[in-house]
């Protein structure tokens, strides 16, 4: 996986350097057709009518309040054949980010008596809370394939109303009655703390679970105003999780831990996270600052005066040759992947080394053994840069990151900040663009800024495009597309491409991953979809759908047709949060194969059991049944009047009875050939000749 464009990369694969820009833009989707589409806007254009919009009411049983409503921490779920592709890898999306925040998990169905079954319905809604009525239905539809929208679907399922049902909402915000559509005043009514809870956190204006300011709305005027102007920009967002809707969420079900976060340091406490060095000279040091390094650390980036550490290792001040270890306390991952995430700082000589090892321990190594899993010396130099380390840890273990002087001069060394690790994968590639608020100010709207090209596991080469201002007729929106692009590998892959879910999220530079926001969008390459002329496949080969791009130095590649939305985010909310860091913004991009989930999710052989019960109710209620059943009737009938009742009688018990048993057999039999009869489908042929 590397960048296949003209630019420096960094030992971290942070891509710097010049960008591309272009001025025509090329043949392009809109998956949002221009809107900044909220869960209310899909289902009013639906014209469904919710319970607030996206509350389904069906079973009359929605409540925050009693246990009967909770869910098991392991919620049982069920992804239904009608959900879009994409669809299906948002949803996997959502469940990691509630392992990584909480302690909810999410497991395929496997016979539970209650699960969440999703499928693809008109707009995205939900019940609130566990309805305990077997399969509980939940719609993903149309544009809800987004990541804050279904975290904030499945908050419903596990017992949220929305933020401003609270009972103390008028103290935050005022709603304006007259603003609002006619017959749609009843989705502003508030709940009492009989119905819902806030659970002792205060009002939350930046809760996914909130109405935007016009939910509902008559024209252009807000219908929800806050008391605080600053947050009117604010309400309404569906980038993730909010911190309180995480402590609400972590209060109702006790949770204590998450499932998948392992630790997260920013060393601004004296004992360092935990982590220790070995005896003697030199060592890693707690600092504030360095002469010839950092002035500041990564997490308040010199913001608050005073405030603040890094961990240092001066390579300047060691001899040649001279180490340094600093190693984690112990940790105990969930074994398989994970992401080893942290910031450096890298103002050593070119060969000065920073080494990433893994001090794994079992009975065999009562010590531990040390397994290397990178190594990083040189690249960008003298800032901070994002570096991310599959790792492969499956017991418990210690990180080291040991500092090793080279024999170069050297006038600084290595520094580490905001260090996270988590049972996740990593991303694939970062693209990190520098002075951003510097070419926003100067890059005029309908200009399109690209990335480098990148290479996914599978070999397919791809890009980014952002029109940091907007497209012409989108100002005041960043857009984001995805593009394909010739590579070295394109003679051995299948086209039109198949089944690879793109994902493209906006970093939110908090130091703990757990109260990081990222902007996600995902866009998915369906093989069968063709060009809006319907002359080419639109995921064909970018030699045959691009259009080619010379670069400076008189190289060129093919760049393909680009899908994604240009209301990714709004500036007002990409100045918010941390998207912006010492003028920087980070891309977390990936390009993954879903194919797998062209497949039906394999159903329990309880629910097997349930088909089987089900035939056998139809098959007793049939009209042959119950013609047999009058039949019975008159033999018995005539047998009366006979002279010979008793044996008659005797007689009829017993056929009728292996009569009923025949037919049971019958029954089973008929399940057992049915389910031979239905063999795993193979997975149709992606590969399409145009």
């Amino acid at each position: 996986m590397s960048d296949l464009g003209i630019h420096h990369v960094s030992a971290s694969g942070v891509v710097t350097g010049v960008f591309r820009r272009a001025f025509i833009p090329s043949n392009e989707t809109d998956v949002d057709e221009g809107h900044d589409w909220d869960i209310f806007d899909i289902n009013q254009a639906a014209e469904l009518d919710l319970l607030e919009g996206d509350i389904d009411m069906t079973s009359g049983r929605n409540s925050i309040i009693g246990d009967s409503y909770r869910w098991p921490t392991t919620i049982p779920y069920y992804l239904e054949d009608s959900l879009e592709m994409n669809a299906k890898g948002v949803i996997l999306k959502a469940f990691d980010q509630y392992r990584l925040k909480t302690c909810i998990d999410f497991t395929p169905w496997n016979g539970e008596k209650n699960y969440i079954s999703v499928f693809k319905g008109s707009g995205c809604f939900s019940s609130v809370g566990n309805q305990q009525e077997g399969k509980q239905r939940l719609s993903i539809g149309n544009n809800c394939d987004r990541l804050g929208t279904v975290e904030h679907e499945f908050l419903h399922a596990l017992g949220f109303w929305h933020e401003q049902s609270r009972a103390d909402r008028d103290d935050y915000v005022n709603i304006m009655w007259d603003r609002i559509e006619p017959g749609k005043e009843h989705n502003f009514k508030t709940y009492d703390d009989k119905v819902s809870s806030a659970l002792g956190v205060p009002y939350d204006y930046g809760s996914v679970m909130h109405y935007s300011k016009t939910s509902f709305n008559i024209g252009s005027e807000p219908t929800i105003v806050t008391n605080i102007p600053s947050f009117m920009d604010v309400i309404g967002q569906r980038m993730g999780f909010s911190a309180s809707d995480l402590t609400k969420l972590n209060r109702l079900y006790n949770c204590t831990e998450s499932s998948t976060f392992v630790d997260s340091c920013d060393f601004k406490q004296e004992n360092i996270c935990g982590m220790i060095q070995e005896p003697g000279n030199p060592k890693w040091e707690q600092s504030r600052s360095v002469s010839g390094g950092p002035q500041h650390d990564f997490t308040a980036m010199g913001q608050c005066k005073g405030q603040g550490y890094f961990m240092h290792f001066s390579t300047a001040s060691a001899e040649p040759g001279q180490q340094a270890s600093l190693e984690s306390r112990w940790l105990y991952p969930k074994p398989g992947a994970q992401c080893l995430q942290f910031f450096l700082h890298n103002t050593g000589a070119a060969d000065d080394v920073l080494n990433i090892w893994v001090r794994e321990y079992d009975k065999a190594t009562p010590s531990g053994k040390l397994n290397l899993f990178k190594s990083i010396s040189g690249g960008v130099m003298g800032s901070w840069e994002l570096h991310n380390v599959d790792l492969n840890v499956t017991q418990k273990a210690r990180v080291v990151f040991q500092a090793v002087r080279g024999k170069s001069p050297s006038s600084g060394g290595f520094s580490l900040d905001d260090i996270n690790l988590s049972s996740t994968k990593c991303p694939q590639h970062v693209w990190r663009i520098r002075n951003i608020t510097r070419l926003m100010a100067t890059t005029p709207a309908g200009e399109k800024l690209y990335s480098p090209r990148f290479l996914s596991p599978a070999g397919y080469s791809f890009q980014v495009g952002a029109y940091l201002n907007g497209r012409s007729d989108r100002q005041g929106y960043m857009g984001l597309y995805f593009h394909l692009t010739s590579g070295p590998n394109d003679h051995n892959l299948k086209w039109p491409c198949p089944w690879q879910q793109a994902t493209m999220a906006l970093m939110d530079q908090h130091s703990d991953i757990r109260e990081q926001m990222n902007m996600h969008r995902m866009v998915t390459t369906d093989p069968d979809k063709v060009s809006s002329d319907g002359t080419e496949y639109y995921w064909d080969d970018p030699r045959k759908v691009g259009s080619k791009v010379t670069q400076s130095d008189g190289s060129f590649y093919y760049r393909g047709p680009g899908t994604g939305t240009s209301t990714f985010i709004t500036h007002s909310r990409l100045r918010s949060r941390q998207f912006i860091k010492g003028d920087d913004a980070f891309f977390l991009l990936s390009l993954d194969d879903i194919s797998d989930l062209l497949l039906p999710q394999p159903l329990p052989r309880s629910a097997d059991y349930a088909e089987a019960s089900a035939i056998k109710a139809v098959d007793q209620d049939s009209p042959q049944a119950t013609a047999s059943n009058h039949m019975v009737i008159v033999v018995i009938a005539m047998c009366v009047s006979a002279a010979i009742f008793l044996v008659s009688t005797l007689f009829l018990g017993k056929a009728w009875r292996v009569r009923r048993q025949r037919g049971s057999d019958d029954v089973v039999t008929l399940h057992d050939m049915q389910s031979t009869e239905h063999p795993t489908k193979d997975l149709p042929s992606v590969l399409i000749s145009a």
